[in-house]
């Protein structure tokens, strides 16, 4: 599962590297990424929500629970979701134009970028159907104790969107403006793209087969559990609902500064770019970290050993953080770096990809309070509390909103979206300080806080020192060079004082994530 994420998350930057190279990161950029982001937001509300919350545990359980092994119920539920999502495929596409406006707006200076929102997105709604297949499939073999397919078919989507963007830059003049775009090229993005997620979810199907699902539909519904179970997910389904409005606000607000400068790189797909850079070690370290824990928290809060809850917590969050503290520090210090060696390629020059590596800057330290936020509402889901997370999501949504809103109102169009980006990771620490909060009352008044605080202060301390000396080493030693060689050297110098600081303080969690099994 490890090797498989790392590798998709590697093929994955090399295919934005090719879509910054091929598009851009402006207003023709923003039209594609913005009607990427649609066929994922109406699966999640659409069923992706429920799949998540509910039916995959009613999954679990009836194989565990019937006595032919959940064989029935495992056809009627791949039924209900491929049957709910065709419905809901068709449905989208037919409502393209009214979908996108609630993520770009139409007026008479910016029509022609809206169309073609509207032309892409009806390329890539499909994907909406497919989506859900790969899902369904993924937790068919997981609930058979098969994890690795899953992992690695979304490298498959990557090589097949490398592939298009290859091509696109290789065969195809590639367009700056909106206007320059031929219908050749917009098909070509639109099917290839769609293209990419069938063959990540059919490339599931021998695997399912192999484990033993064989699919038959099945209708009757009725009376298998599933309208209790929905209600008592409802604080689930609204958590995704509060992300997804944050999620929609922020895209709505940073596409209009696209709009007021199209090829400046400002906006949306700036901004996309660099949240997915940020999010990497979260990815590779934290959710592999709650992966492993969760199961053991829920039974440890089921046999009220909550000691040991608190002592898995705090564990995580300290190994956990050897790797996101420096992470954080690291984006602060060479953002504009890390844009320019990655995306200053093909349509994208120095000057255009400067405003992904501030918002990479503005995105940094917020990398810790998101990822100990991340673990500690894992506690909750321990105690089997969904209402406690939801509030909490719709304070951080509401706090985003309000900063977004006013870095819109009050900031150039220049900043605004790098306003918008230190916005959602002050939004996040407010989330923290609510999150423990309210956690350290259900573990009676503690949480290992003082201990914590001394982990991270040390670490924090390490790396600001260690991440200082990089961007010397190479604003200095290599004035002038080229990214790829000042972002290794500054690379290298901040890893190794990190290192030696972190040892020097004293740091124990410096063993790593196997230090997890220690106290």
């Amino acid at each position: 599962m490890a090797a498989g994420t790392a590798v998709s998350r590697a093929t994955g930057m090399i295919r934005q590297t090719l879509q910054a190279a091929a598009l851009g990161t402006g207003l023709l950029a923003t039209t594609y990424t913005t009607a990427g982001v649609v066929p994922m937001s109406v699966y999640t509300l659409l069923i992706g929500g429920a799949l998540n919350s509910v039916l995959v545990p009613q999954l679990v359980r009836a194989r565990a629970e019937h006595p032919d092994g959940g064989h029935a119920h495992e056809q009627r539920l791949v039924t209900l979701v491929l049957s709910v999502l065709a419905v809901g495929t068709v449905l989208a596409v037919w409502a393209a134009p009214g979908i996108v406006a609630v993520y770009a707006s139409d007026g008479p200076g910016n029509h022609a970028a809206f169309e073609l929102t509207v032309v892409f997105a009806r390329f890539l709604l499909p994907q909406i159907f497919f989506h859900g297949l790969y899902f369904i499939l993924g937790q068919l073999l997981n609930a058979r104790q098969k994890f690795g397919a899953m992992m690695w078919t979304p490298v498959l989507n990557n090589l097949v969107l490398i592939a298009v963007f290859g091509l696109y830059i290789a065969l195809l003049t590639g367009p700056r403006e909106v206007a320059d775009i031929t219908a050749g090229q917009v098909r070509l993005l639109g099917i290839g793209t769609t293209a990419g997620i069938v063959v990540q979810a059919v490339a599931l199907i021998p695997f399912v087969r192999a484990s033993g699902f064989r699919f038959r539909p099945r209708f009757d519904w009725r009376g298998a559990g599933l309208r209790k179970s929905l209600t008592a997910a409802r604080w689930t389904l609204l958590l995704v609902l509060a992300n997804l409005a944050a999620m929609t606000v922020v895209t709505h607000l940073a596409g209009a500064a696209d709009r007021r400068l199209p090829t400046a790189g400002v906006g949306f797909t700036a901004y996309s770019y660099a949240q997915t850079i940020w999010m990497l070690p979260q990815s590779l370290v934290t959710v592999s970290l709650v992966t492993a824990l969760l199961p053991r928290m829920s039974r440890a809060v089921a046999d009220h050993r909550l000691d040991d809850l608190r002592g898995d917590l705090s564990r995580a969050l300290r190994a956990s953080g050897v790797v996101i503290v420096p992470a954080g520090f690291f984006f602060l210090a060479f953002g504009p770096q890390t844009a320019q060696l990655l995306f200053a390629h093909g349509a994208v020059d120095a000057a255009s990809a400067a405003p992904a590596g501030h918002m990479l800057q503005a995105l940094g330290l917020g990398l810790i309070p998101f990822s100990a936020q991340y673990l500690l509402l894992r506690g909750f889901y321990a105690f089997e509390d969904t209402r406690t997370p939801f509030w909490t999501a719709a304070q951080i949504a509401a706090v985003n909103i309000a900063l977004a809103v006013a870095c819109h109102l009050l900031l150039p169009p220049r900043w605004a979206v790098t306003g918008m980006a230190a916005a959602y990771a002050v939004a996040y620490t407010a989330g923290l300080l609510l999150t423990a909060v309210r956690l350290r009352r259900r573990l009676h008044g503690r949480l290992d806080g003082r201990r914590l605080c001394r982990t991270y202060g040390k670490l924090a301390a390490a790396a600001a020192a260690a991440a200082l000396l990089g961007h010397l080493a190479a604003t200095g030693i290599v004035r002038g060079g080229a990214p790829a060689v000042t972002l290794p050297v500054g690379g290298l110098v901040m890893a190794a004082a990190f290192w030696g600081l972190a040892r020097l303080l004293r740091v124990g969690e410096l063993r790593g994530l196997p230090g997890l099994r220690r106290a």
